[in-house]
């Protein structure tokens, strides 16, 4: 029941998110986004995640996940409340800065809970189900210009969308996050009154307070305290970091993809049925196709997650796995951006890559970090994959808009898919170097050990 509950909360905050995927031809159309100015939706989010993460793990350690659980969701909120609540640049970017308030900590959250929970037990097939229910509403965010057809065209395929009504259900979907949120809590405070839970371990033992409070102090020895600190809230073995490495160059090259794939499939499709010439029909119905085709992502990961964190489970090799990863998501952006293949195919080698490897990755944290510091070791990951959403959020919205990518120029996405796929090769990189540190003396088991020890 914590898995269902804590799931649907995710699912919640995931829609948030993703719910201005499908928006941003029509903020371009009515709005007068640019490209960059889209761009800039998701990386104000990166920024506030990546200031409030460190700090936001540290809280989980000390007040437990029931309270920063609720606590997270209702910015969740709090954020999508104000990104419908204006249709101007400033406000919703100030929106989504206040979802990155609470968002990624929520998700930090989350999986501090599933790793207390099902440490020892199935902890690969846990987060493998958490992802499954959660990213069903990635799926049906992208899909929602198909189901939610009115709210987006309230007037018909000839008249002007709406940019409002998507967003408005986005409130309700964090609603929905708070609601669960609020259950899990209840949940977990009967168990612990009946069952021997597991423990998330004594908290860190690192006090912002105590570490930088200098006044007193030269000038020497305040640099030399704040040094030390920095130190041992850094201090994590190497394979801790060759998975960051991965985590940064991987989640960077597929949610900022997501950010501008509806529009870039959308064009692409028009291009191939009379491209500027193509009736209000047509554009319509390429909309909707180029949200399926942005879903197939987040949908192969809810069949294929739990499989993959069985598999590792079952055989270990978590290593070797994200290399496989790795080497599947190197071409598919090339495949996009320079070929005319049918959009199936590099779509659905991303979705396998995008099932694969977070199944593996994140729970092989929890069996290289200590536990009493796996919240922050999770939110400083966390962190600086919103250092990687940031940077190419604006970096493709800038080669969108620097080659005049659209209807009339789709070859112009070609820069932003190089872009995207040298990370695919950075990525490998990362991965090989983490398999050679665990096949030596030094290794943490991830290539050993199995569900059954």
């Amino acid at each position: 029941m914590v898995l269902l509950f804590v799931a649907l909360a995710m699912g919640g905050n995931y829609y948030i998110y993703d719910s201005i995927n499908p928006l941003e031809g029509i903020f371009k159309n009515t709005l007068h986004f640019s490209a960059t100015a889209f761009g800039w939706l998701n990386a104000s989010y990166s920024v506030a995640a990546a200031v409030t993460l460190l700090i936001g793990g540290i809280v989980i350690d000390r007040i437990g996940t029931k309270k920063a659980m609720t606590f997270f969701a209702a910015i969740c909120l709090l954020g999508a409340v104000l990104t419908a609540s204006r249709g101007r640049p400033a406000v919703m970017i100030a929106g989504r800065t206040v979802l990155g308030l609470g968002a990624e900590s929520m998700i930090v959250a989350a999986t501090t809970v599933l790793a207390k929970w099902f440490k020892g037990k199935e902890l690969s097939f846990a987060f493998g189900i958490n992802l499954t229910i959660s990213r069903l509403a990635s799926v049906a965010a992208d899909n929602s210009p198909t189901w939610a057809n009115r709210v987006f065209y309230p007037q018909g395929p000839s008249g002007e969308p709406s940019w409002q009504g998507p967003l408005l259900i986005a409130v309700g979907a964090g609603v929905l996050a708070v609601g669960c949120s609020i259950i899990y809590w209840t949940l977990e405070s009967r168990a612990e009154g009946r069952y021997a839970l597991g423990q998330a371990g004594s908290i860190d033992k690192l006090e912002f307070g105590d570490s930088f409070r200098i006044r007193g102090l030269s000038f020497r020895q305040a640099a030399a305290k704040i040094w030390q600190a920095l130190i041992e809230f850094f201090r994590f073995n190497p394979s801790y970091w060759f998975v960051v490495g991965l985590c940064f160059t991987f989640y960077s090259a597929i949610f900022p993809f997501r950010t501008f794939a509806i529009d870039l499939f959308t064009n692409k499709i028009l291009a191939a049925h009379g491209g500027v010439t193509a009736s209000d029909a047509m554009r319509v119905l390429a909309h909707e196709r180029a949200g399926f085709f942005n879903s197939l992502l987040p949908l192969s990961a809810m069949i294929a997650t739990p499989l993959f964190g069985l598999l590792a489970d079952k055989i270990g090799k978590r290593a070797f796995l994200m290399m496989f990863g790795s080497i599947l998501l190197m071409p598919v952006y090339l495949m996009m951006g320079y070929t005319n293949i049918s959009l199936y195919v590099p779509v659905c080698m991303m979705g396998i890559a995008f099932s694969l490897i977070p199944a593996v990755m994140w729970p092989s944290v929890a069996y290289i970090v200590d536990q009493n510091r796996l919240g922050t070791a999770y939110a400083l990951m966390t962190l600086i994959q919103q250092i990687g959403f940031f940077i190419l959020n604006l970096l493709i919205g800038k080669a969108n808009d620097y080659t005049h990518a659209g209807l009339d120029n789709p070859g112009g996405y070609g820069l932003g898919m190089l872009i995207f796929s040298i990370l695919g090769f950075v990525g490998l990189a990362f991965a090989i170097l983490l398999r050679v540190r665990e096949m030596g003396p030094q290794g943490h088991g991830l290539e050993t050990i199995t569900a059954k020890g």
